[in-house]
C-alpha cells in the first residue's frame, strides 16, 4: 500500500489537444478513489499515466518515495484490471492468475500458494482448470482481478472493469470489489462513467469534465455541495433541478416566469443566478411556499417522480410510494439546507 501524489500533472499530444490540464493531489495509502466522468473527459488518460502507459507531458508523479514519471509500467509496482478482462483464451483459470508471476520468476511453491489463496478469496476454486470461454462474465473478472491481487502491488488500477456486465451482475461486483479492496488494504484508483459506481464505492470522488477536474470530495460533499452545476447535473438520477432566476438581495430568488424562491442567503440584487435543488429534498406541502404544476407521475416501485413545471422551467420532484398524488397543481417546500446557488455565467457555486 502506498501514497500516489501528483503536482501539475498534464497530458498534451503532438497534435496539440490537452486530455488532461495541470493538476495536483494525493491519494492516501490504503484509499480507495474513484475517476468519474462522461466519455472524453480525461479520466481513462489520468489513469493510463499512473500506469506508465501514457507519457507525461508535463509535471511530477510519486508512488510512495518514488518518481516514476520515466519508469516502465511493468517496474511501478502496480496491478490493472481492465475492462475487457485482458485474459489468455488457451490458458486455464489457474495459468492466467499465475502468469504475471511466472514472469518475474517467482519460485513455484509461492505461485502456487498465491494462487489457492486468491482463488478462495474469489470463489474461483472450482473454476481452476476450466478455461475464460467456460466462464460466465462475472468469473472473467474475478480472474482479472485475481490476475492482479496476487502479484501483491502497492496501487491497484480498473479501467471501467463492470461497463461490460449486466446491471444485476454490476451491482453484486460492485460490492464484492469494495470489500475486497477494504481486506486488501490496497491504495486503488477506479475509473468509471457511471455515478452510482462513484458514489457507492468511492473513499473519495475526482469528478472530471473536459481535462479538468471540477471536483475532488467524499460522495456525501460531492452530492449535497457540487462545485458547479456540473458537478450537480452530473451526479445524481434524477440530477439535481436547475432554475434559471435573478436574486432579489432580500433572501430570495425571482426565478424566470415570476415565481420568488426563499433561499438562505442574501442574493446581489438583480445577478443571474442557478437554483439548485436535488428532487428528493422537496416535500409535497398544501401550505408551502412553491407552486408546482405536475404533469406526469413515473412509478418506480420504491419511490415515485413527478415531473412538471415550476415557474414554466422544467422539475422533478421524488416522493415515496405511498404519497397519493395527481396530475395537477400542488404546492411544496425543500428540506432546510437544500438550496444550492451558482452562478449563472460561469457555473461555480455561490
Amino acid at each position: 500500500m502506498a501514497q500516489l501524489s501528483v503536482t501539475d500533472l498534464s497530458k498534451t499530444y503532438p497534435n496539440g489537444f490537452t486530455a488532461v490540464h495541470p493538476c495536483s493531489f494525493e491519494i492516501e495509502p490504503g484509499e480507495f478513489v474513484v475517476l468519474v466522468g462522461p466519455s472524453g473527459c480525461g479520466k481513462s488518460t489520468l489513469l493510463r499515466m499512473i500506469a506508465g502507459l501514457e507519457e507525461i507531458t508535463t509535471g511530477e508523479m510519486r508512488i510512495g518515495d518514488r518518481v516514476v514519471n520515466d519508469v516502465d509500467p511493468a517496474h511501478r509496482d502496480i496491478a490493472m484490471v481492465f475492462q475487457n478482462y485482458a485474459l489468455y483464451p488457451h490458458m486455464t483459470v489457474r495459468k492466467n492468475i499465475a502468469y504475471g508471476l511466472r514472469n518475474r520468476k517467482v519460485p513455484a511453491g509461492e505461485i502456487a500458494q498465491r494462487v489457492t489463496q486468491a482463488a478462495e478469496m474469489l470463489n474461483l476454486t472450482d473454476y481452476l482448470d476450466r478455461r475464460p470461454s467456460q466462464l460466465s462474465g462475472g468469473q472473467r473478472q474475478r480472474v482479472a482481478m485475481g490476475r492482479a491481487i496476487v502479484r501483491d502491488p502497492a496501487l491497484f488500477l480498473f479501467d471501467e472493469p463492470l461497463s461490460n456486465l449486466d446491471a444485476k451482475l454490476r451491482n453484486q461486483m460492485r460490492i464484492e470489489i469494495r470489500a475486497l479492496q477494504r481486506r486488501l488494504g490496497v491504495t486503488s484508483v477506479y475509473v468509471t462513467h457511471d455515478q452510482v459506481e462513484a458514489m457507492t464505492m468511492a473513499d473519495r470522488i475526482f469528478v472530471l469534465n473536459d481535462g479538468r477536474i471540477e471536483q475532488i470530495g467524499t460522495p456525501s460533499e460531492i452530492y449535497h455541495r457540487p462545485a458547479s452545476t456540473f458537478v450537480a447535473s452530473f451526479m445524481g438520477a434524477p440530477p439535481m433541478n436547475l432554475l434559471s432566476g435573478r436574486g432579489t438581495g432580500n433572501g430570495a430568488v425571482a426565478l424566470d416566469g415570476g415565481q420568488a424562491v426563499p433561499v438562505p442567503l442574501d442574493t446581489e440584487s438583480n445577478r443571474p443566478v442557478l437554483l439548485g435543488l436535488r428532487p428528493e429534498d422537496m416535500a409535497l406541502d398544501g401550505a408551502g411556499p412553491i407552486a408546482f404544476d405536475i404533469e406526469i407521475v413515473e412509478e418506480l416501485g420504491a419511490h415515485r417522480l413527478l415531473h412538471g413545471r415550476l415557474s414554466e422551467q422544467p422539475f422533478t420532484v421524488s416522493v415515496s410510494k405511498d404519497t397519493e398524488v395527481g396530475t395537477g397543481p400542488a404546492r411544496l417546500s425543500a428540506r432546510p439546507g437544500a438550496v444550492n446557488l451558482f452562478c449563472a455565467e460561469k457555473g461555480h457555486r455561490l
